[in-house]
Order: structure tokens, then C-alpha cells, then sequence
């Protein structure tokens, strides 16, 4: 049996989530969105919350493609707000708009979403060394620079926390606790 983060131990979607997705280094540009909608969507909730909705939003914002989601409107907004599958929070399915319209933009202006998040950490992933939760920052000056040059860009419900736990999920940052089976494999794949 393996010895996980203790903040996954809740149920096999936390689990599987950690296993499989928290922490490995994805460089692909879609997943790169996806999360990022994901963390958007999660400002002021739990992340369990958001996993358990995931499939359904998925479903309902036509798999995160951010060139769909760059057209959505106010009509589309109000259909959004009709799905109880889905978080629905007026802003922030407002926001799915604003957001794909500057993850577009940046993925023009840098050649991908992967090379402009990277070059924020020199394309070095950040390996913290932590025994206990409670020792894993909520946000960081790395993640304060990267929430403002969003915000800047245009992008909503991206504050520091939201940025750094954005991070950790796409693999910027490790933060497997010491004793996790996913840092005692060494060094971490990408996706």
C-alpha cells in the first residue's frame, strides 16, 4: 500500500487525482486551460468539490476548449446557470469567456501556455521539502508575481492562492510531503 499526501486519504477521486494528476509536470496546452478553469471555478470552495464536478463541467463547457469557450456570451452564461450538475456562480462562468480570450493571447504571444508559465521558475521545477501539510504555503511571492501578470493579461478569479495551487497541480511546484510514495519515486514524469 502506498503512503500518500495525507490531504488525499478522503476517497479514491482525491486518491486517484493525487496519484495520477497533482504534482506531474503537464505540458500540454489543453490540460494547461483545463486546469486553470478548474482553479478558477474552485475561488471560495473546497477542491473535492470541484473533482466531483469535473466530468459535468467538462461536459458543459465543451471540453475546456478555450477557443469555444472564448464566444460564450451572456445567453450561454444564463443556460450554464440552469445545469445543477455544475458549480454556478454567475462571475465565474462569466469569467470562462475572459479567460480563454487571454489564454489564447498568451499562448500567441509565448508559442504555448507551457513555455509562459515556465519561464516564470526558468523552467526549473520547484521541489519543496515538507514532513506536514501544514507546513505547504497558501501562496508565495512566486505565485503573487504570477497572479498579478494575469490579472494584468486579463485573466479573472486568478488571485495568489488560486495560482498557487495551479501550480502545484500542473508540477511548477512539487509539493509532495516527504514521505509520499510520489516523491520517493524521484523525479517526476510529465504529461
Amino acid at each position: 500500500m502506498h503512503k500518500r499526501c495525507k490531504w488525499c486519504e478522503k476517497d479514491d477521486l482525491y486518491k486517484n487525482y493525487h496519484d495520477n494528476e497533482w504534482g506531474v509536470i503537464c505540458k500540454d496546452d489543453d490540460m494547461l486551460f483545463e486546469y486553470l478553469i478548474l482553479e478558477s471555478m474552485q475561488a471560495g470552495l473546497s477542491w473535492h468539490i470541484v473533482l466531483k464536478k469535473r466530468e459535468a463541467m467538462r461536459e458543459a463547457f465543451d471540453g475546456f476548449d478555450a477557443k469555444i469557450l472564448a464566444n460564450y456570451d451572456d445567453e450561454k452564461v444564463n443556460s450554464l446557470m440552469q445545469n445543477d450538475k455544475i458549480l454556478k456562480n454567475r462571475l465565474k462562468l462569466k469569467s470562462l469567456s475572459a479567460n480563454a480570450k487571454a489564454f489564447l493571447k498568451v499562448k500567441s504571444e509565448f508559442g504555448s501556455f507551457y513555455e509562459y508559465i515556465w519561464r516564470f521558475v526558468n523552467h526549473k521545477q520547484i521541489i519543496n521539502n515538507n514532513d506536514d501539510i501544514c507546513d505547504i504555503p497558501a501562496k508565495t511571492a512566486l505565485s503573487d508575481t504570477i497572479a498579478r501578470d494575469l490579472k494584468k493579461r486579463g485573466f479573472k478569479f486568478l488571485g495568489s492562492i488560486s495560482v498557487y495551487a495551479y501550480l502545484q497541480a500542473i508540477g511548477v511546484i512539487d509539493d509532495h510531503l516527504n514521505y509520499c510514495f510520489k516523491r520517493q519515486n524521484g523525479k517526476m514524469q510529465s504529461i
